[in-house]
Parts: C-alpha cells; structure tokens; sequence
C-alpha cells in the first residue's frame, strides 16, 4: 500500500513581493492545483511533482519554497496577521525592559556584571530546564556562527554599556545608547522585504526626541572629550544590539529556544569580567534577592526570547520605534514607586514617544483595522 505523500496535508499559498509576511491569495488543496500552461519559473519543484504557486515559508519564504502546515493557516490567520501577532509578542520584551530600573534599584549594590552573571545564569538555566522537558534539546545543536553571533550580540551590548556609564556621565551614556532603537529602524532597509517609509523615520525621531527629555531631565548636555573612551563604549553598545536585533531576521531559521545557549555563554563571560574588574557584592535580604530574580525571569531572562520572536518574524520599524516607550516606562514606574516625581519634562516626553510610536506604526494599526 503506497504512502500518502506528507505534502497533501500542507496549505499551499502564492506569495507577492512583500517579504516573509506576504499576502495569501489563493488557498488551495495540492490535488486542486493544475500546473498546466504556467512557466517553469513560478512552480516550485519537489520530488512529488511540480506546484503553480509559491509556498510560504517562514522568515526566508521570498528565497525559497516550503511548507506551512494546514493547522496554522486553517486557523483562519493571513501572514499579516501572523506578523502582528509576532510584532506584539515582541512588544512584551519592552515592557520587560521597562522594569529594569525599579529592579535594578532594588537590586542594591551589586556590581553590574556579577548582577549580569546572576540574571543570564537563572534565565538561561530555566530556559534550559524547558526545552529538556519539551524535549527540544537539539535547538542548542547549532553552527559556531550562530552561537558566536547570538553570544557576541548579548554579551557585547552588555560589556560596552557598563563599560560606557563607568567611563562617562550615565546621562551622556544613556542618551547615546538610546540611539539603538534608531539604527534599528535605520538598518532594518538593508533587510530583504523591508522598506523603510518616512513614517517610520518620523516616529522613530520623535521617539528619540522624547528619550533625551528623560535622559536629561530637559536639561542642556555638553559632551566632553575626556570622557571619549565612555562615549565610544556607549555608541558600540548601541551599534551592537542594533546590528543583533536586524540580522536576527538573517536567522530566522534559527529556533528562539537557542538564545537559552546564548543566555549561558553570557553568563559565563559576564562572570569572567566581573572576578578581573569588580569587587564582589552579593545582593542581602530578601527584597534585593527577589529583585535579582525578577529580573532574571523577566527582563534579563524572557524578555530575550519574546524580542527574538519579534525581530523574526514582526514589523521590525514598529519595534524600533516603540522601543522609545522602555525609558518612559521606566520612569513611569520609578515615579510610582516613590524614586522621582511626575514633571512637566515627563509628560513632554510621554507625548513625543506616545505620538512616535503610533505614526511608526500606522500600517499596522490601518491594517488591522481593516
């Protein structure tokens, strides 16, 4: 009794010319697509015959053919759909990120990349524990390539942003580290499938606009050059977690369980940095344990995984973009918790980045409202 050929049980799709997120328009059964009298160039070959159309197919579907089971088209979600729900998926390591500032605060005075150390260490252990017990283990099997950008991406940004706000004033540091949030949207044109519009320019400035306010405090910022070992620290932080954040999408392939691997090497290497350059302080009592482990579930720990999922496989502009929203947040929340007070500088900034965010994001907001 021959076998049912496993491509009968996959959806099939055409795909335009708008990336990995293309549109379905045309669904059908492979035993319902003629091939008769199409050109060579639009079938798609396989062992089991020729197909008409483009199948869709994950991050890298424009270059090449694959399948898509029924069960996740079925569900009655487009691609476009997919890439909102992945855009707002990554929108949760945002709100992750927000926290880092009442974390950190409750964090006491460990030194960073001990605290660094702590925080990789848990998440990358927990996720470690998950993918065993989903049995998903060999997503850690990947190229040297892959674990070597994955690590260098983590820990790089990491290494030169503590090594910028201890070689110059945090604020100087801060507000050119927060330049990432732009380069991604800048270099996310460079991507196949992407187009940078002047929305996303536009609301991406705003947002920047709004992060020096907080940054500041609306105050003036004189940089001076001898400080020009920190500010160099804080424009490679800020290059390399743009650059990992873009070229991401290279890897969509790439399962999200294997920044669990990457999650260790920097624990690992955080560790190193911290017995040559820190002296030792480990978090006391229970309110700056808890905030250590807050921050190694949360933003240090899942947040990594749910922006994977994001830059993947979302709208990468609209991530840029809303990422402004981090510092506002954060403040918001160190406001709430008695660290500062509500200023007109405050609410300035809330308005710029709020405004921002939803001019980068006008096509996708259109979009599902229609």
């Amino acid at each position: 009794m021959s076998k049912k050929p496993a491509s009968d049980k996959h959806i099939l799709a055409r795909q335009t010319d708008r990336g990995s997120a293309g549109r379905i328009v045309l669904l059908r059964d492979r035993k319902a697509m003629p091939h008769h009298g199409l050109p060579a160039s639009s079938r798609c070959g396989t062992k089991t015959g020729a197909f008409p159309y483009r199948i869709v197919a994950g991050s890298s579907a424009s270059r090449r053919c694959g399948l898509i089971p029924d069960h996740e088209l079925m569900s009655g979600q487009s691609p476009n759909a997919t890439r909102t729900r992945a855009t707002l998926i990554g929108m949760t390591a945002i709100l992750m990120w927000a926290t880092l500032g009442v974390f950190g605060a409750g964090s006491g005075a460990v030194p960073p990349f001990l605290l660094n150390a702590l925080c990789f260490g848990l998440s990358g252990l927990l996720a470690l524990a998950w993918l065993a017990t989903r049995g998903e283990l060999p997503v850690l099997a990947q190229p040297l390539r892959v674990w070597a950008f994955g690590t260098i991406g983590l820990f790089g940004f990491h290494f030169f942003y503590f090594t910028a706000i201890r070689n110059a004033p945090p604020v100087d540091a801060n507000l050119i580290n927060y330049t990432w949030p732009l380069l991604i949207v800048v270099f996310s044109a460079l991507l196949p499938g992407e187009r940078l519009k002047a929305h996303h320019v536009a609301g991406t400035v705003l947002g920047l606009a709004g992060a020096a306010l907080l940054v500041t405090r609306g105050g003036a910022v004189s940089f001076d050059p001898a400080y020009a070992l920190g500010y160099a620290a804080a424009v490679a932080s800020a290059l390399f977690w743009s650059t990992y954040s873009v070229l991401s999408r290279r890897l969509g392939e790439v399962p999200t369980g294997a920044v669990a691997g990457f999650c260790l090497m920097t624990a690992v290497l955080s560790l190193a940095c911290h017995l040559a350059l820190e002296e030792t302080v480990w978090p006391s009592g229970v309110i700056q344990w808890g905030s250590v482990v807050a921050l190694g579930l949360f933003p240090v720990g899942l947040a990594f995984f749910t922006w994977d999922v994001g830059v993947k496989k979302g709208d990468i502009q609209v991530l840029g973009a809303a990422a402004y929203s981090a510092p506002l947040l954060s403040t918001l929340l160190l406001i709430a918790f008695g660290f500062g007070a509500f200023t007109i500088t405050v609410a300035l900034a809330c308005l710029l980045i709020t405004i921002g965010a939803v001019i980068a994001a006008k096509d996708m907001i259109l979009r599902k409202a229609a």
